[in-house]
């Protein structure tokens, strides 16, 4: 008599197959996000600057994300290098 199935190690094998397999594509979602247009860069490096010139915070928004521009140089939130307040690239 021949029984049908499968055993708990080849589930198992599956199992891990597709977890892997989507673990390495949500890793890859970021990588899809299109890249910015010149407005927004423009928008933000004119941020920046204000926010040195006058002394104050300055926040906008680019994307539904909150970016803060400090009074220092530094850029908190968004795609940006916390130090130079340049676009960051996705790796």
């Amino acid at each position: 008599m021949v029984q049908s199935g499968v055993t708990l190690v080849e589930l198992l094998v599956v199992l891990v197959l597709l977890g892997l397999m989507s673990g390495v594509s949500l890793l890859a979602l970021p990588a899809l996000r299109p890249p910015p247009d010149g407005e927004q860069i423009a928008q933000a490096q004119h941020a920046r600057a204000l926010a040195i010139r006058r002394g104050q915070e300055v926040v906008i928004t680019i994307d539904s994300m909150s970016v803060r521009f400090l009074p220092d140089g530094w850029v908190l939130g968004g795609p940006f290098d916390p130090l130079t307040g340049a676009w960051r690239h996705a790796p």
